[in-house]
């Protein structure tokens, strides 16, 4: 049947629709410029409701297997492509893409104007949107859940990789597994704490504290800002995505919402330490602003080749570094997972069987 976005600023696109739905479906309408790593984008938490437009016109080529998962099921509103293919080719492929969406209740249309609706985006910014079957609402689409965040972290304590020697409390914001098994890979101890649960960090004694990525503002957690702090000063500390945000925000720097964001495989990268460039996989909204760092003691260690906007700090006295971007990556390039062999170097200065220089 027909299916319609309809955006906020009252523009209308029309496409397929293959599953029926029940009622509109509301959410912020973003888009990802990825080839591939569709499967690691629908289970990302840190697009917990959001519209995605894939802009790359064929999806669904190598299907849907049952390893790619970045948490245990789809996060996001719904999905809009140009073209979705039911014929897939992949030796580990499990399903399809039409398929998976079908099954958990995802909503997709398809043989819509994908650039158009990126063209639109890049120049009013991210918006709210609804899928409909109407060509007419009664009213625009105007509300934008940035409370994600609550919904996809989550409510138990659980530990992994019981062997290792380095323990890491894993601030969970909605981590993507792939974080987890870094950390794993790397021979740690890893507690997955739900945010709201922090005060459990110290009772389990850890050696470093990793935050994790999250949806939505990082404001909306201001009330943990004052503990959040405390941990950081306490422990060495790695933040990703939205835990490099909140860092900052601990500490008394400010944040600000892009006009469209990051979200792909090919952000650039710039290390102000080492003078490299590197790729890096992204997923955000919201950025540090720089002027905001003046009274503060954390310095920019990373910016963003293309818009120079800060990637990544580093604390001037205290064992932190922070990056906006995915050193897991997952999907896009590897290129800077060597962050999490820093950061654990960090760990094993603060644990004194090194000397850090």
């Amino acid at each position: 049947m027909k299916g319609y976005l309809h955006l906020e600023d009252g523009s209308i696109y029309a496409g397929e629709l293959d599953n029926s739905l029940q009622e509109d479906i509301n959410g912020e309408v973003v888009f990802f410029t990825g080839m591939t790593g569709y499967q690691e984008v629908l289970t990302d938490p840190s697009y917990k409701n959001q519209i995605v437009v894939f802009t790359y016109p064929l999806i669904g080529n190598y299907g849907i297997n049952l390893s790619d998962d970045e948490s245990k099921k789809p996060q996001v509103k719904a999905v809009i492509m140009y073209e979705s293919t039911s014929n897939y080719s992949h030796y580990e492929a499990q399903h399809s893409f039409k398929d998976y969406l079908e099954k958990w209740n995802i909503p997709f249309i398809y043989h819509v104007d994908t650039r158009s609706i990126v063209k639109k985006i890049r120049h009013h910014g991210s918006m709210a949107a609804s899928i409909s079957v109407k060509d007419n609402l009664e009213e625009k689409p105007c509300a934008i859940n940035e409370n994600g965040v609550f919904e996809v972290a989550s409510s138990t304590i659980e530990s992994f990789g019981e062997e290792g020697n380095t323990h890491i409390a894993l601030i969970d914001f909605g981590f993507k597994k792939s974080i987890l098994t870094a950390l794993l890979n790397r021979g740690c101890k890893v507690t997955t704490i739900p945010f709201r649960m922090m005060d459990h960090v110290n009772e389990i004694k850890p050696d470093g504290l990793l935050l994790s990525n999250g949806p939505g503002d990082p404001k909306k957690l201001a009330s943990y800002f004052p503990k959040l702090k405390q941990l950081i000063s306490a422990y060495p500390t790695l933040g990703i995505c939205l835990g490099h945000q909140v860092t900052a925000l601990s500490f008394g720097a400010e944040t600000k919402k892009l006009l469209f964001g990051h979200r792909g495989a090919n952000q650039p990268v710039f290390d102000k330490k080492t003078n490299q460039v590197f790729m890096t996989s992204q997923n955000h909204s919201y950025v540090v602003m720089g002027d905001s760092l003046k009274n503060t003691e954390l310095s920019v260690r990373f910016y963003n080749i293309n818009d120079e906007s800060i990637e990544g700090l580093h604390h001037q006295t205290l064992p932190v570094v922070t990056a906006q971007f995915h050193p897991e990556a997952h999907p896009g390039p590897t290129d800077s997972e060597w962050i999490f062999d820093e950061f654990l170097d960090l760990v094993t200065a603060a644990k004194g069987d090194i000397l850090y220089v």
